[in-house]
């Protein structure tokens, strides 16, 4: 076969390919149509999706940043002049009451969002300085739901220390316990440890002194070491 047939052959190839591509889309008009739209409308939801994520997401930082500025600010101090210019606040429960309702906005309005699920955690903070326990109680549980690890792992620390202060030590032994099973980088198993061993000082203190002796042999060189080899110290 010459080359001038293989390239008609080819060329013939091609056209009954089209040529029956064109017929099927002719006989499937309504549902290639339909399909075509589907394609537009679906990635139009998920361009539109994306561009309102990013625009809460940068409300919610934004609110909760308000939020962490007010509640970062340093107390003053007796005797000590107001810096020009800088809101300060006498108390811790004066500063919280400030922060709260900007944590509690971000909260119920962003729960779904990283920024939310935060404001949540630190509302609890809030209304424990605002001496609102059962309020303090029912948002911190809700954080130790959160989707980020590290912040769960500081709202069960917080949670299981209110516990504690309500009476409630075999609840925040729990806490304690799973942190402690499950360490983060905001809250080091040694750190738990720590929180644990100082519930059991009055309550179980054998249990304290072994939990103070493991920190101090597993982290040598850390603040938990040295805070714990005090402990061990004071105990004896």
């Amino acid at each position: 076969m010459d080359t001038q047939t293989r390239h008609a052959l080819k060329q013939d190839k091609f056209v009954n390919a089209t040529t029956s591509g064109l017929e099927w889309v002719g006989e499937h008009r309504t549902n290639v149509i339909a399909w075509l739209i589907g394609v537009v409308v679906a990635v139009a939801i998920v361009v539109i999706s994306f561009v309102l994520y990013q625009k809460r997401e940068t409300a919610a930082n934004l609110v909760l940043g308000q939020a962490m500025d007010i509640y970062e600010t340093p107390l003053t101090q007796p005797n000590q002049p107001a810096e020009p210019g800088l809101k300060t606040y006498a108390t811790a429960a004066e500063r919280a009451k400030a922060a709260y309702p900007l944590y509690r906005q971000t909260a119920d309005q962003y729960g779904w969002l990283t920024a939310g699920q935060m404001a949540r955690y630190f509302a609890g903070l809030t209304e424990l300085d605002m001496g609102q326990k059962p309020a303090a109680e029912a948002d911190l549980e809700k954080a130790t739901h959160a989707g980020n690890g590290n912040l769960a792992a500081l709202a069960k620390i917080a949670l299981a220390n209110l516990y504690e202060q309500t009476g409630r030590n075999s609840q925040a032994v729990t806490l304690f316990q799973d942190v402690i099973a499950h360490p983060t980088t905001s809250v080091p198993k040694s750190e738990a440890q720590l929180q644990l061993a100082q519930l059991y000082e009055t309550t179980q203190p054998q249990e304290a002194r072994r939990l103070y002796a493991e920190i101090k042999d597993q982290d040598k060189q850390t603040d938990a070491a040295q805070i714990a080899t005090q402990k061990l110290q004071s105990l004896k």
